[in-house]
């Protein structure tokens, strides 16, 4: 099972994440340090006198139950569950004496109980005292409260361990609400609840795989990733087949992981099986094969930089390679989004729109300056290799701008250039140039100025922070 790491802002780290010992599963104890008290006056009803600082002097209540949550850990983790149920009661009423009946430290003692009686399988006692710790907590803190999250958390495993779905559910749901959707603890979560629900290969716990994988990569967990996209490709091999475009999707995400973890050979070897597919069941000129080839060249373009210095004669080669892929690339792009741009106007005339088409010539766009700003990039690599035969000092300064042209041509006036992706890549491509035009040796003749350069990232990236304000 997953458990989060929930810090209290407080002072006090309520829940953290323990692999136990002896023990089936995790647990989630709470820790013991004092958290400080709300703003307001100078006592709070539990007999602690605050002082200037805003902390508390302790009383023999708080001493006892500091003693008590420390002595219980330490036999809870020794595997003594006995003395450690004895312990964890006494710091629920120590808590009670010396903080409030209403305070967060008693929540923390019922979440530690809750824990010690969920591992010995009592689960008719653990389910009050989880629900004690949350109620405290929403009255402290508030519902939306990171803490509140973690105790229903702990209260959705209870009731996972014991099949009952739906209050597990329920429980996970109010967590993703204090989490948000995107949080990795929560994709976890919904991950693990689709495998305990017995669904199996459905198509719901397909997309729930995807999506914890997205999540990972996002949170830069590539192993944990590669792991879910290796499941992924193997039930789409047994279920499929490598003559279907789901095990190719499967397969191409996890390429795209190896490949970010520079894993690059078998990378190369997944995307080449890809493609060989997509040619198959694709029409010539498909934008997925237009990817693809950016895919290749990229790959090609890290094993060479790789080789640099070592051979580079081989890094040489593996360059001319990815220049091929990335005019092949370029090529299916650009020819995809001329074709959309003359059947959109004849679609207009007609009062006809397509969301398909709309998305395959969003990604044919991204296509297209990715590849002309990765096509500049290689260009700038091959400069700097000394066995290079042919330099072309000009050949990247020309794929940026072949880059802002493409952007002007097809993303400027249409629906595309409000997208948050294609505005990102034209700006990757507009820094890139003013860098290339501020390093030149001599000031010659350039259609746009570093100044002008400048102006334009200054403004796409104001573009990209206000779209990303009305999303958040």
């Amino acid at each position: 099972m997953i458990f989060c790491h929930v810090m209290i802002d407080c002072n006090i780290p309520l829940l953290f994440s323990s692999a136990i010992l002896g023990f089936c599963g995790n647990v989630a104890l709470a820790e013991d340090d004092p958290i400080k008290p709300r703003s307001g006056d100078s006592t709070d009803g539990s007999g602690l006198e605050r002082i200037e600082d805003g902390s508390v002097v302790s009383n023999i209540h708080t001493s006892k139950w500091r003693v008590f949550t420390d002595s219980g850990r330490e036999h809870f983790f020794q595997g003594k569950l006995e003395p450690a149920e004895r312990l964890f009661g006494s710091a629920i009423q120590e808590a009670k004496e010396g903080f409030g009946e209403r305070d967060p430290h008693v929540a923390s003692a019922c979440n530690n109980l809750a824990e010690l009686y969920r591992v010995k399988k009592e689960f008719d006692k653990a389910e009050p005292l989880y629900l004690e710790a949350v109620s405290i907590l929403e009255e402290y803190y508030g519902p939306e409260d990171v803490r509140v999250g973690a105790t229903l958390h702990n209260l959705g495993q209870l009731y996972l361990v014991q099949r009952k779905l739906e209050e597990a559910r329920s429980c996970y749901e109010m967590k993703r609400r204090v989490l948000g959707h995107n949080h990795p603890d929560y994709a976890e979560t919904m991950y693990h609840l689709g495998t305990d629900n017995g669904q199996g290969e459905s198509m719901t716990y397909i997309r729930r795989l995807r999506y914890l994988s997205q999540i990972y990569i996002r949170s830069s967990r590539l192993a944990d990733a590669e792991n879910i996209q290796r499941k992924l490709l193997h039930m789409m091999e047994l279920s499929k087949g490598w003559n279907s475009m789901e095990t190719v999707i499967a397969a191409e995400a996890l390429a795209v992981t190896l490949q970010l973890s520079g894993q690059l050979s078998e990378a190369q070897e997944l995307f080449e099986k890809c493609l060989n597919t997509q040619k198959k069941l694709l029409p010539e000129g498909h934008i997925q094969i237009g990817g693809n080839f950016l895919h290749m060249a990229k790959t090609f373009m890290l094993q060479a930089t790789q080789l640099r210095g070592t051979d580079n004669s081989e890094a040489l080669s593996k360059l001319e390679k990815a220049k091929n892929y990335l005019g092949d690339s370029s090529r299916i792009a650009k020819d995809v989004l001329l074709k959309l741009k003359n059947q959109k106007g004849k679609e207009q005339k007609q009062g006809k729109s397509s969301e398909t088409l709309r998305n395959y010539e969003h990604a044919a766009l991204v296509i297209l300056l990715r590849s002309l700003e990765s096509l500049a990039v290689l260009e700038t690599s091959k400069n700097e290799i000394p066995e290079a035969k042919e330099r072309d000092p000009h050949a990247a300064e020309d794929a940026l701008l072949q880059c802002l042209s493409a952007y002007k041509e097809f993303g400027c006036g249409s629906q595309l250039q409000d997208s948050p992706e294609v505005k990102t890549e034209y700006v990757t491509c507009l820094k890139h140039l003013s860098v290339l035009l501020a390093n030149k040796e001599t000031m010659e003749a350039s259609p746009i100025s570093i100044a002008e350069l400048k102006e334009e990232v200054k403004r796409i990236e104001m573009d990209l922070l206000g779209s990303h304000k009305k999303g958040s």
